[in-house]
Order: C-alpha cells, then sequence, then structure tokens
C-alpha cells in the first residue's frame, strides 16, 4: 500500500514524540520502531528522520546526546517536558480527526468504506 507523502508528514512529528515517550531511542532505532509500528508499511529514511529530529530539538521538545553504545558514538533523543506537552496537544488533534474520520467512513451508504476508497 502507497501512503501518501502528505499523510506520512502529518504524522511524522506525533508518531517520533510518541516513539520517544517510551524511552530514549538513537534515529536508526526510531527508524526500526516505525517499521515495526506499521508492520513495514511505513519505511522512512534517515534523510526524512534527522530533519525532523533536528527541527524537534530546535523546539525544545527533545534533547540529545552523544553516548557510546557498544564502542559506536551515536546521538541519543529524550523527550523534554515541553516534548511531552506538545504530544498531548498533537493526540488531542489526531483524536478529533480520527474521529471525524470514522464517522464519516461509518456512515458511507452502499459499499463498505473499504471497497468505496479502492
Amino acid at each position: 500500500m502507497h501512503i501518501e507523502k502528505d499523510l506520512v508528514a502529518a504524522a511524522a512529528t506525533p508518531l517520533v514524540l510518541g516513539i520517544l515517550a517510551d524511552g530514549d531511542l538513537h534515529g536508526y532505532a526510531i527508524l526500526k520502531r516505525v517499521g515495526e509500528l506499521s508492520d513495514g508499511r511505513l519505511q522512512w529514511t534517515d534523510g526524512m528522520l534527522y530533519p525532523l529530529l533536528h527541527r524537534l530539538e530546535r523546539n525544545g521538545w527533545v534533547s540529545a546526546r552523544w553516548d557510546a553504545e557498544s564502542g559506536r558514538k551515536r546521538k541519543h533523543y529524550t523527550l523534554t517536558a515541553a516534548g511531552r506537552e506538545a504530544l498531548a496537544d498533537r493526540q488531542a488533534q489526531w483524536d478529533v480527526v480520527a474521529d471525524a474520520l470514522r464517522q464519516v467512513w461509518n456512515n458511507l451508504q452502499g459499499p463498505s468504506a473499504a471497497e468505496a476508497w479502492a
């Protein structure tokens, strides 16, 4: 299934904030987690993730520190208090959007919602 770029971009910030809410991770681990959570349907690249992480860091939503893991230096990202607030705000926004979409799809007449969008 192809997921449109605009939808991926809209979901990127809350997804990364939510992943980091579970604990500190380095970039490659975040990429792997995105793939796991989407059953492989979202395959992000470094070129998408790192600019997002840098923006989240500039916003004060994540902090970063270098750590030597298995003798290899990696930058680990941590959700800040401001990042937790931003995540809560994004969750509330997505709840509204998801609820509206559910209502629309549940009220479709005729074929099922999946068939209507095929």
